[in-house]
């Protein structure tokens, strides 16, 4: 039942993304970098799940856009750190509000109680490690 409501969001998120041109990767980094402002490429690869060559392209975009900003890491000059900017912290608010409003407008198919208990049961299964929902793996 979650990977068809999943896949009907991502669906419902990419025209408010496009309007915002931004990218679903895009989106993505912005919000990774908007909860901790500055990261190296590769912690932020890392964070979101992403191979570090695969962001570069998406990375570049953002910073032409002047959505982020790249700088060398004095202490590693192969490291780069990744820093939102104002313009780019602004455009990731107006497109989860715009991402917010459709959510809420499906989700006011529930009962209050049953939005309520929905919301908090996605707030702690989202929190669960990695590996508690993997589980053991059967060999």
């Amino acid at each position: 039942m979650i990977a068809p409501l999943q896949r009907a969001l991502i669906a419902a998120e990419q025209p408010v993304l496009r309007a915002h041109g931004l990218s679903m990767w895009g989106y993505v980094v912005l919000n990774a970098l908007d909860s901790q402002p500055v990261r190296t490429q590769a912690a932020l690869a890392e964070f979101i799940g992403a191979d570090k060559s695969r962001i570069i392209g998406v990375l570049d975009e953002l910073e032409g856009n002047g959505l982020l900003e790249r700088t060398r890491d004095p202490a590693d000059r192969r490291a780069r750190f990744v820093t939102i900017t104002d313009e780019g912290r602004r455009k990731r608010r107006a497109a989860q509000t715009d991402i917010q409003r459709n959510e809420d407008r499906v989700l006011a198919h529930l009962a209050p109680a049953d939005r309520a208990a929905f919301l908090r049961a996605l707030e702690v299964l989202s929190t669960l490690p990695a590996t508690e929902i993997i589980g053991e793996r059967q060999t």
